[in-house]
């Protein structure tokens, strides 16, 4: 039977937006960069890649134009690889490997670079936002617009998620994120990389740039504690998310080579693990960050296995309220998720995370031994999304 294995992994660190060492970097570089490293490390010729499949939550700017392909090209690829970019926002990064996959079963190919790309510093705040909404939407449902935070207070409302819960669940994120990036368990994922940086002199406010190299995570830190968390004031008044118990801006990109099992065989590959189903399903959008509740249980119906039969679950943490739902109402081990940490420490660039999930569950599955690892995540306008990886 025809396979699809992940033999490589890459990704850079993650900057903070704004203010971190990627605010002036384009995502042609950020993308190209890991590209370039994935094939690099999977030991494949860069012309047998088929195609390169980059996923993005905002296409435009600085990571438009089809930046996929702009990335095939700036990694160093034969002009004649195209690239394509995918957007289902938060889960683009894993939509990218299962289109990858699911294109190697059906014969369509025999080696793909799949991945993700994410520029908030550059994109976020310079959008285009002409014509945004549509007018019957708008009217019945409103939601499908909310800022995601607005719908991550109602998930925290209508299950009665406290605040000193999520904060708790916040602070152990960063703890674990510190304790795996002293233990060098990001080490093999990473790829430094070295960029202009834009600063600001604190005294004359005039703006400059400096050369930095990020190789690490910026947003995790070791200090964090429950105390300093709780003093954090809300996004929202009267809420109860914050940025101690939500997901860090970022940016970055991470890539994976994906292959036919047998040509990985024939040339002695090692894979990372298999690619064993993909899911998506839908939700109420005013509560999107529930979508795993939905999404895990298609999957897991369809391979045959039960939670119990997952050994590691990389749950992103958009926010703590819909990651501390859907473990309870799936009832996921709370060991068995999130072992290092997740975007509440690490970061979360959008169409970067699925990626950056898998990579990591695999590399850290294969430490402990493990055999399934799930990825799964919540996705804007209420959507989830889930993806299996046997572990090799």
């Amino acid at each position: 039977m025809k396979e699809a294995v992940i033999v490589s992994t890459a990704r850079t660190g993650l900057a903070k937006s704004w203010k971190g060492a990627f605010n002036m970097t384009h995502g042609a570089t950020l993308g190209g960069h890991v590209v370039q490293h994935a094939v690099a490390r999977a030991g494949i010729d860069p012309a047998e890649v088929e195609d390169v499949l980059m996923g993005c939550a905002n296409p435009e700017g600085a990571t438009g134009a089809n930046i996929a392909r702009q990335i095939a090209l700036r990694a160093g690829l034969p002009v004649n690889v195209p690239g394509a970019t995918v957007n289902r926002f938060c889960s683009s990064g894993l939509q990218t490997i299962a289109i990858a996959a699911q294109r190697i079963l059906a014969g369509e190919g025999e080696v793909f670079v799949a991945g993700g790309v994410e520029s908030i510093s550059c994109v976020q705040n310079e959008m285009n936002l002409h014509m945004l909404t549509e007018g019957w939407l708008s009217a019945h449902i409103p939601a499908i617009y909310w800022p995601m935070v607005r719908t991550a207070e109602v998930v925290a409302k209508r299950y009665g998620i406290s605040r000193q819960v999520q904060d708790e669940y916040g602070v152990a994120s960063q703890q674990r994120a510190a304790a795996a990036r002293a233990a060098g368990r990001f080490d093999a994922e990473i790829v430094p990389l070295t960029v202009l940086t834009g600063v600001v002199d604190p005294t004359t406010s005039r703006v400059g740039t400096r050369e930095v190299t990020l190789s690490e995570d910026e947003g995790i830190r070791p200090d964090t504690t429950y105390e300093g968390v709780a003093k954090i004031r809300s996004a929202m008044p009267g809420g109860v998310i914050s940025a101690g118990n939500a997901s860090q801006f970022s940016d970055g990109a991470a890539a994976v080579v994906v292959m036919d099992g047998a040509l990985a065989q024939q040339r002695g590959l090692n894979p990372l693990g298999v690619f064993r189903g993909f899911a998506v399903a839908g939700c109420e959008p005013d509560e999107m960050g529930v979508g795993p509740v939905f999404a895990v249980p298609k999957l897991l119906k369809r391979a045959g296995l039960s939670v119990a039969d997952i050994d590691l679950w990389e749950l992103n943490e958009a926010f703590a309220v819909q990651v501390l739902y859907c473990i309870d109402k799936l009832g996921i081990p709370p060991d068995r998720i999130n072992v290092d940490g997740g975007a509440i420490a690490v970061g979360h660039p959008y169409g970067v995370s699925g990626t950056r999930l898998v990579g990591h569950a695999l590399i850290e599955g294969k430490r402990r031994g493990a055999k399934y690892a799930v990825v799964t995540m919540c996705v804007g306008g209420g959507q989830g999304a889930a993806g299996l990886f046997e572990i090799l």
